[in-house]
């Protein structure tokens, strides 16, 4: 297992005497452009189809925090997932450039369904060369950071939440018994994700939501608005145009909010919102219980959005800044096991390539497929793991799409007291589930869709908050 700590970096400040801070906490932000060209494959869906149009365009969002001793990037990028390599090239890129060491530097992907793939051709394998849509990414990502590096100056940071439940639904179901289909392994689940909504078969969801948006805002003394950095479990909204190319609700957010800052005058440099995504994996923005009616294609993307930043802009009115803290990071790899298939799962397999697919969207063919890639993978990998203190903030991140049940007890167990956690920084590596909803079953659960072993997540947990302890107790920090 790899721990890095990002340490003070003084040597390394020299070269950058001209803009070293001397004065206490400084923070810079920028956009960077990570629009694909027209025809690319839009991945989300079981089967990929290229894009014929772009509706809204894609960014990687940036934030830069230094106190003097250390420096924090964060990346919020408009992509479904990120590839590990591209996570890796980019941050190799910034410590070249403005010598921000990589353990330092946060990039996560907000999990749009209405990008080009930047996850390459094999979502999983952790070398591989990046592809042209991959490399461009990770320029841009460092072209980001390198901008919001050259726009520090003086900031106080703030930390605070705003309660939004009315957009966030589990959307795993416990139903009567005998109405859950088979499902493509032809076994039977005890539950269903996305049931049909208004369904008399319905019971109860088979977990929690998280209604909290979590959010650091970032401003000057003297009250001009930086940048703000947002978290929501919310998987994404959807109801956009066929073959679109979008940022989702997040590109909205983030543009509403920035409508309602610089209400009376732009920002120079542009204040910057960035919406990550907190723990969605099994979270959605359907009512099974009470179905809305059909909207047009952006509605409700443009409805969750504007409501979402004008609850975090008035929560923002009773937050108190401070300058006088401090960064810190912890960065860790920890090793865990792959799923493999059972011996009856790979005859299963083998079987249903054998008998070949009957449609493309034949799930149990697509599965087999998937297993059979698997069963081919070593017997472990390396997860990234971080961990970024910001005075009494702090954010851990996991490569997955992870339940909120997790999320949720992150946020019980760090000893900080504003703490979250960001999924699908660093790398995709499927869902993350907990023991217990393994045993339900579910689309999530299913080999393939889920490749880490069964009690990944709470093995991942452990040694988040184990990172979360040790940035708490250092006494540096203030």
């Amino acid at each position: 297992m790899r721990h890095i700590h990002c340490l003070p970096f003084i040597a390394m400040i020299a070269l950058f005497a001209a803009t070293a801070n001397a004065d206490g906490l400084q923070a810079g932000a920028a956009t960077s452009n990570i629009t694909p060209e027209i025809g690319g494959e839009i991945i989300g869906g079981f089967v990929p189809y290229p894009s014929k149009h772009i509706h809204d365009e894609l960014h990687a969002r940036c934030l830069v925090l230094d106190d003097g001793k250390t420096r924090l990037a964060m990346v919020v990028c408009d992509l479904l997932g990120i590839q590990r390599v591209v996570s890796s090239e980019a941050r190799r890129l910034i410590q070249e450039t403005i010598a921000i060491p990589p353990e330092c530097v946060m990039i996560s992907a907000t999990h749009t369904h209405s990008a080009t793939s930047a996850l390459g051709k094999d979502r999983l394998k952790p070398e591989q060369e990046l592809d042209e849509y991959q490399k461009f990414v990770a320029h841009r990502i460092a072209d980001g950071v390198t901008r919001a590096f050259n726009n520090r100056r003086p900031a106080q940071i703030a930390f605070g939440t705003a309660d939004v439940p009315e957009h966030v639904f589990n959307r795993r179901w416990h139903m009567r018994p005998g109405t859950v289909p088979e499902n493509p392994f032809g076994g039977s689940d005890l539950v269903k994700m996305n049931p049909p909504a208004g369904s008399p078969n319905l019971v109860e969801p088979a977990g929690p939501t998280d209604p909290t948006v979590s959010l650091i805002a970032v401003r000057e003394p003297n009250g001009t608005m930086i940048s703000v950095f947002a978290a929501y479990s919310l998987h994404y909204v959807g109801g956009v145009g066929a073959a679109d190319i979008s940022s989702d609700y997040y590109g909205v957010f983030s543009e509403h909010l920035k409508r309602l800052i610089e209400a009376d005058k732009p920002n120079d440099p542009p204040f910057v919102a960035m919406m990550a995504n907190g723990t969605s994996g099994d979270i959605n923005n359907i009512n099974f219980r009470t179905p809305r009616p059909g909207k047009k294609q952006y509605e409700q993307i443009r409805f969750v959005a504007e409501d979402v930043a004008a609850k975090v802009h008035a929560a923002m009115a009773q937050l108190e800044y401070r300058d006088n803290l401090s960064l810190a990071a912890r960065y860790r790899e920890p090793s865990i096991t792959w799923r493999k298939p059972t011996a009856e799962q790979t005859k299963w397999m083998e079987a249903t390539l054998a008998a070949g697919p009957k449609s493309k969207q034949d799930l149990s063919f697509i599965y087999a497929e998937r297993i059979s890639r698997l069963a081919n993978y070593p017997e472990t990998t390396t997860v990234p793991l971080q961990i970024l203190r910001i005075g009494d903030a702090c954010i851990g991140t996991m490569p997955c799409e992870v339940f909120v049940e997790i999320g949720l007890d992150f946020k019980r167990r760090s000893p900080l007291p504003h703490s979250f956690m960001v999924e699908l920084a660093h790398g995709y590596f499927g869902y993350l589930p907990t023991p217990r909803q393994h045993q339900l079953g579910g689309y999530e659960t299913w080999l393939g869709t889920n490749r880490l072993e069964v009690n990944a997540s709470e093995k991942l947990l452990d040694q988040l908050i184990e990172m979360a302890k040790e940035v708490a107790a250092d006494p540096a920090m203030k």
